[in-house]
């Protein structure tokens, strides 16, 4: 029955688009714009805390912003910036303490300057993605590589180093297509106690502003490089996972816009076949990506339900069966692609870019009242997960993807969870400038899967995705996302960055007092002790690394696979390259 039950809540899933509340704003304030609250889209940061502010303000030019930074200065008050949607999961918005100050980019949504000529468009930090894209595309314009999701503002998917997939060109990330900024940031008395910096592509400081973690000051506007607008054909192709660390680097390389899905337990991967044709091509093709679309509130509390039951009693091979129908469902109807914007008729869907690179159409919309959301909106008991995003250098995936594949063996219902969630995406990235950004060619894998509520509550298979992770960051010195991940993925990264000490000289210049920058950020560039939380429990949730006892040092090929209790007791596994 539950299965039954399940097809039809899929089904619904599908096709429930009519419409949506769009999510809240993430800054709550009890009196006016002061006592404040901050937290992210899904309401819960890595630790579970709610960060507070003293006051939040809503700049909507340069010359208003200027005049915050310069007034928060001189009191040397301590100041995030916040976005509309706040899509970062670690916590990058919150100030210290308080008495903070958030500076919310929501009216610093305007495009300002499109030249068609130069194929450059300049803006300023608080316009979305799907602004970009819109806006872009009416001048005849596109920006090729973006992030799949467009509900981020370009201010925050620079500073996150935010990107799509590709080996092409420059590569993936949005930094990398960036021309000029401009960023407001502490000065000082001489300078009015605010100074704006105009940085542009070979300026010296240019590359430690391009990904930046919030940490320099704010981004006021941006210039990005664009191209004529374009036409892609997408086919999605499903094909045993036998040989998938075998192909991995060659498929990025023959196509444009290539990205990979990987489901490890069904020994599946589905391949997109994604390049440019002539715009000639005929073909008028949308994608709506299904779990971006709006659904039904009801339908995501009795799947989010059926987890926790799941969860509860242990039922892997519900959660498989389950996994498999959720995937079955998205192949049949085509991941959201339509052919001309109303119905899948056939490989391959042929459109224009703007129509195909991004989507999020449960953002869009009107109220009625939380009956459909976002599928994970904190206001309804939807989904709540964690996300492991991490890169693999291009040369190490094959031998990264074969080491899953052994853990698999060894429990081949291990990854049902991570299918339930649409499998490990793995998109493609090349090495930037960017002092914060990639470090070399790689493969990112990115993979989501359940989080209970209960913060001392151990998830099916948890062994497995913990030493996954570990394989990545300390076996293959995995890069995580700067936007995503649990704290353990953060520890001592600023030392895996080669220009590391560069930028950190550049932010001392830039913000001499540390007033946007917050514990987490001190403690995730080394200038504090570490991002781990030590704490009963702190395993669970990714607050802590392994222990340092000798026989889970990672330095001697263990890796640590944690056991019901946290703090103290350690289960290791030995995994062999």
């Amino acid at each position: 029955m539950y299965r039954q039950v399940f097809q039809s809540t899929c089904l619904f899933l599908l096709i429930f688009v009519v419409c949506c509340t769009p999510p809240e704003d993430p800054i709550k304030c009890s009196s006016k714009n002061t006592k404040c609250t901050i937290t992210n889209s899904y309401g819960a940061f890595p630790d579970r805390s709610i960060c507070q502010a003293a006051e939040v303000v809503y700049p909507s030019n340069e010359q208003g912003l200027i005049s915050i930074v310069a007034e928060a200065t001189r009191n040397r008050r301590k100041m995030k910036v916040a976005t509309r949607f706040s899509h970062s999961i670690p916590k990058l918005v919150c100030p210290d303490g308080q008495d903070g100050l958030l500076i919310s980019t929501n009216y610093l949504n305007h495009t300002l300057k499109i030249d068609i000529e130069a194929m450059t468009m300049t803006m300023e930090s608080g316009v979305t993605l799907r602004q970009l894209i819109n806006e872009a595309a009416k001048a005849g314009l596109a920006l090729p590589y973006t992030p799949y999701w467009w509900g981020l503002t370009i201010g925050g998917l620079l500073s996150t180093g935010a990107h799509g997939s590709t080996l092409w060109s420059n590569g993936s990330a949005v930094h990398d297509y960036l021309l000029e900024l401009r960023i407001v940031s502490p000065g000082s008395a001489a300078d009015g106690y605010a100074k704006v910096r105009r940085l542009k592509d070979g300026d010296k400081d240019f590359n430690a502003a391009k990904v930046s973690l919030g940490v320099l000051g704010v981004i006021s506007q941006v210039t990005l490089k664009l191209q004529p607008l374009f036409k892609r054909s997408i086919t999605y192709l499903t094909k045993n996972d036998s040989d998938l660390g075998d192909i991995v680097a060659s498929f990025g390389n023959q196509h444009e816009f290539a990205d990979i899905t990987w489901y490890p337990s069904q020994r599946k991967a589905v391949y997109r076949i994604d390049d440019r044709v002539s715009t000639n091509t005929p073909g008028n093709g949308l994608y709506d990506f299904i779990p971006f679309r709006p659904t039904a509130s009801l339908v995501l509390g009795f799947v989010r339900t059926l987890e926790e039951v799941q969860e509860s009693l242990t039922d892997v091979a519900g959660k498989c069966i389950n996994a498999q129908t959720v995937i079955l469902t998205l192949k049949t109807t085509a991941y959201g692609l339509t052919n001309n914007g109303i119905a899948f008729t056939g490989y391959p869907v042929i459109g224009y870019h703007n129509h195909l690179q991004a989507s999020g159409t449960c953002l869009d919309s009107l109220n009625d009242a939380l009956i459909t959301t976002c599928a994970w909106d904190p206001r309804v008991k939807g989904e709540l997960f964690h996300q492991t995003a991490f890169s693999v250098s291009l040369s190490m995936a094959k031998n990264f993807i074969q080491d899953v594949q052994k853990l698999i063996e060894f429990e081949p219902k291990a990854m049902c969870g991570v299918e339930l969630y649409n499998g490990i995406l793995m998109r493609y990235v090349k090495a930037s400038s960017a002092y914060l950004g990639k470090q070399e060619d790689a493969v990112d894998f990115d993979i989501t899967y359940y989080r209970s509520k209960d913060p001392m509550t151990p998830r099916l298979y948890e062994d497995i995705l913990e030493e996954v992770e570990q394989l990545a960051l300390y076996k293959y010195e995995a890069l995580p996302h700067w936007g995503k991940n649990r704290n353990i993925a953060f520890d001592g990264v600023i030392k895996k960055y080669k220009n590391g000490k560069n930028f950190l000289q550049i932010k001392k210049v830039y913000d001499p007092l540390g007033l946007f920058s917050n514990e987490w950020t001190d403690q995730v560039l080394g200038l504090k002790n570490s991002v781990s939380i030590d704490k009963e429990g702190c395993a669970l949730e990714g607050l802590c690394i392994c222990s340092q006892d000798i026989h889970c040092a990672p330095s001697r090929g263990y890796y640590c696979r944690p056991g019901k209790v946290f703090k103290d007791a350690r289960l290791c596994t030995r995994v062999t390259s």
